[in-house]
């Protein structure tokens, strides 16, 4: 879906006290840009609309939450959610950040000092044809820019069978341990993980959401320290 150019979002957005405008300036240091003591830190890769980490980020206070989209018009809709939800629980908006950011490029925003505890992928484009497959945020490319910074998981979330299966493969392949899979998350209790707006829109179409839950492997260096 082509999204139009809106000229009020980019003002919008860099009014905003909890926006990012140079993310790159960021880099090995994401955790000294928030207020008061550190906190791990966690990651939603392509937010959309910001269904997810409106309900995400202040639900959970003890964790410093860093949403990107790539698409102005995108974000400033994610911006004004977060707001709201905040604003509905009476609650200070200090936990979250949010920039714009081209994800193919992962590794000019975050170093290996940026520990991460979670990256959340929700809902990617699938880019079924095989010469766009390398765009797809859980390509092999994009896992081995991930696993640079990550102390954690991942959480993966889709309703393409296709993305699912291949990206099963791609975990496997960089080296990760998939320690959680489903192909009808709905119908899993012990799963927490808030519901997005595609995941709505997915339900009511009778799809079923494929989650995984992916933790890299230990290198021996990593065991030996």
């Amino acid at each position: 879906m082509r999204i139009r150019h809106k000229p009020w979002a980019k003002p919008e957005l860099e009014a905003c006290p909890f926006y990012i405008s140079e993310p790159k300036l960021n880099r090995g240091h994401w955790n000294t840009i928030f207020p008061g003591e550190k906190k791990p830190l966690r990651l939603e890769l392509g937010c959309g609309k910001g269904g997810f980490i409106s309900q995400e980020a202040p639900a959970n206070p003890d964790y410093h939450y860093i949403a990107m989209d790539i698409k102005n018009e995108m974000l400033v809709l994610a911006k004004r959610k977060l707001e709201a939800a905040y604003a509905e629980q009476q609650l200070p908006l200090d936990n979250v950040r949010i920039f714009i950011c081209n994800l193919m490029q992962f590794s000019e925003y975050f170093s290996p000092e940026d520990r991460i505890d979670r990256i959340y992928i929700n809902f990617c484009n699938p880019w079924p044809k095989g010469k766009h497959k390398k765009r797809r945020l859980t390509h092999p490319r994009q896992l081995q820019q991930y696993r640079t910074v990550l102390d954690g998981e991942i959480w993966f979330k889709t309703d393409d069978d296709e993305l699912f299966e291949e990206s099963i493969l791609y975990f496997q392949e960089c080296g990760f341990d998939i320690v959680f899979q489903t192909t009808d998350l709905h119908k899993e209790p012990d799963i927490q993980s808030f519901r997005t707006e595609h995941e709505a829109m997915f339900e009511e179409m009778g799809k079923t959401i494929k989650f995984l839950i992916a933790r890299p492997q230990q290198t021996q260096q990593e065991s030996a320290q």
